[in-house]
């Protein structure tokens, strides 16, 4: 086991650092001058030559993108070019309020998806399981905003106006101080991912309920809560595994989406306010944290798989 984790970390590894290479060269195909883009278009050339010597925009690619890289091992993910402060600073607080959404919505999400999903297994051809089944496809098929804006017709402004539908809290002030404004951008994210998390379960918890150990223990006589608990559920979340690794690395980025439609202050805001500001150092901050957690996420997913199912335990220990 420790030999696998070594060699899909130094797979990660590899993996990050091509992402470093793919998202230098996109952020220097974004269209327009940063600098132009900083001071206006009434600028001078002095100026903008100025502030393109300022942020070293005028070195050598090759020279930028190693200053950039070695900034990045060093914890310096430059200056940013909008407010001339430290990335790190402008990052620091907004890290923490996606985190709040991010954490809320996978605690929720995969919780409930593995309810539902075994509930849903064990009750195969009621009208319960069609149900299930039924509305998580709908959800399923319909996108983030689709769904936040959905939300807020419903439980912001027309039907039952109980949760605000934009951040109310004010700069400086952390969003956890005011926990009902999380409830829609939680609530729609979790939305989002628990159709999937439900859908897989089921179908896994199916295949496994049918399965031959499973029978056995029921004709030892062992009661039915210990064979769903201990010997059904953790043969069927090992799949599931990577279905949930990959429903919140997308969190990750779907976060974008969901905190501009409620003005959320967190760092999908500040992608979508850097991208229009051409502040190329935190476009790349932030999309190079969010391709970080995509692998960190299923890295650990790989590993839960392992641990969950005994053939593969079996062949790694081989």
């Amino acid at each position: 086991m420790f030999r696998l984790i070594l060699r899909r970390l130094a797979i990660s590894v590899a993996v990050l650092w091509l992402v470093t290479l793919l998202v230098f060269v996109a952020t220097l195909l974004l269209p327009g001058d940063p600098a132009r883009a900083i001071l206006g278009q009434q600028a001078t050339p002095e100026r903008i030559a100025a502030l393109n010597d300022q942020l070293g925009l005028d070195a050598p690619v090759w020279q930028r993108y190693l200053d950039w890289l070695g900034g990045v091992f060093t914890g310096d993910l430059g200056t940013s070019a909008a407010s001339q402060g430290p990335v790190t600073e402008l990052l620091g607080g907004r890290i923490g309020a996606s985190l709040v959404l991010l954490v809320g919505a996978a605690v929720i999400s995969t919780a409930g998806g593995l309810a539902l999903g075994t509930w849903s297994a064990l009750r195969r051809g009621r009208a319960v399981d069609h149900t299930v089944s039924g509305l998580s496809l709908v959800v399923a098929a319909l996108p983030e905003f689709v769904i936040g804006v959905a939300l807020i017709v419903l439980l912001s402004t027309t039907v039952l106006p109980v949760f605000p539908s934009v951040t109310l809290a004010p700069p400086g002030e952390p969003v956890w101080s005011r926990p009902i404004q999380l409830v829609l951008p939680i609530l729609t994210l979790t939305l989002v991912v628990t159709p999937y998390i439900t859908r897989m379960m089921r179908a896994t918890m199916s295949e496994v309920l049918d399965s031959g150990y499973v029978e056995m223990a029921r004709l030892k006589g062992i009661p039915e809560r210990v064979v769903i608990t201990r010997h059904a559920v953790p043969h069927a979340i090992g799949p599931v595994a990577q279905v949930i690794a990959i429903q919140l690395a997308w969190l990750a980025g779907g976060v974008v989406v969901v905190e501009f439609l409620f003005r959320y202050p967190g760092i999908g805001q500040a992608l979508i306010d850097a991208v229009n500001n051409r502040d190329v150092e935190v476009v790349q901050a932030i999309t190079l944290l969010i391709a970080g957690v995509y692998i960190v996420v299923n890295l650990i997913a790989d590993i839960v798989g392992i641990m969950t199912n005994p053939k593969l335990r079996a062949e790694v220990a081989r």
